[in-house]
């Protein structure tokens, strides 16, 4: 399936601050209204679904010289016009 990225943006962030747009993230979510991405002259609305499939990763990329990358990925996912649905896969839990 081709993919259309709608909004993009990446820079060093302060655990802080990361904290602080994950935070209005939830908020939004919590509420049930939608949420708005802007960064320069980008800007994308989505309104998630009562129940979005919600994916958790946490990924290790090792190059060819040795080095790695660590990453974690926090992805809500649904298909449009979709009311959502069950992920499946069991709980969640974050410690």
């Amino acid at each position: 399936m081709p993919e259309e990225v709608l909004f993009e943006t990446e820079n060093t962030q302060s655990r802080t601050e990361i904290a602080r747009y994950l935070r209005a993230v939830a908020d939004k979510l919590d509420g049930g209204d939608a949420v708005t991405l802007k960064a320069g002259n980008q800007s994308v609305t989505l309104d998630p679904p009562t129940n979005p499939v919600f994916e958790v990763k946490a990924e290790r990329e090792t190059s060819s010289s040795g080095s790695s990358e660590l990453s974690v990925e926090f992805e809500l996912e649904w298909k449009e016009g979709d009311s959502g649905g069950d992920g499946g896969g069991g709980s969640l839990e974050i410690e």
